[in-house]
């Protein structure tokens, strides 16, 4: 009787035993956007979701001359749900600029308008997961003629698409350049 007790003590155990080390089969595979990653390693465009961004310049707007270069303080926040990679992807092997993330200004005329005059862009300094800032600088060359001006702070993702395109909210600052 004894021994009939033993073993089946020894029997529940093994039961047991094995059922904590089965292993779960991983779930089928299903190609629905849904299941789709937010987010990769690999160098490429963000998802639509991943163009969100806050843009602020940190002091007050400059009083610039005509033509004049100046860094300006910026912070940027990732609001979107995606990690933005610096480089557009955990690795990058490219040696070109393509799917990096950047900070850009353009201007814009007194009437709102888009210029000719030049863009600045600069690369965020590190990876920036989603809620994340960082404080960095961007270049800006100031218009060649004199007047008010407005600054627009926009993200870039180079050779994708400019944030504000996707819908993200620019920064809009306005600024009076001199002779």
């Amino acid at each position: 009787m004894i021994l009939r007790i033993a073993l089946l003590f020894v029997a529940i155990g093994s039961v047991v035993i094995l059922a904590s080390c089965k292993q779960t089969p991983p779930p089928a595979a299903n190609n629905s956007p849904a299941a789709t990653p937010a987010t990769t390693n690999t160098p490429g465009p963000l998802p639509d979701t991943g163009f969100k961004a806050e843009v602020t310049l940190a002091d007050q707007a400059p009083k610039l001359r005509a033509g004049q270069k100046e860094t300006v303080a910026i912070r940027v926040k990732n609001t979107s749900d995606v990690t933005w990679w610096q480089r557009g992807g955990e690795i990058n092997t490219r040696s070109d600029n393509q799917f990096y993330i950047a900070a850009g200004s353009r201007w814009r005329d007194k009437d709102g308008k888009p210029t000719d005059e030049p863009e600045g862009h600069n690369g965020i300094p590190k990876d920036l997961k989603p809620g994340e800032t960082t404080d960095m600088t961007i270049e800006i060359t100031a218009p060649k003629t004199p007047g008010e001006w407005t600054l627009e702070l926009d993200m870039v993702q180079e050779g994708v698409a400019w944030f504000s395109d996707k819908g993200s909210p620019t920064t809009k600052v306005k600024v009076t350049v001199v002779k």
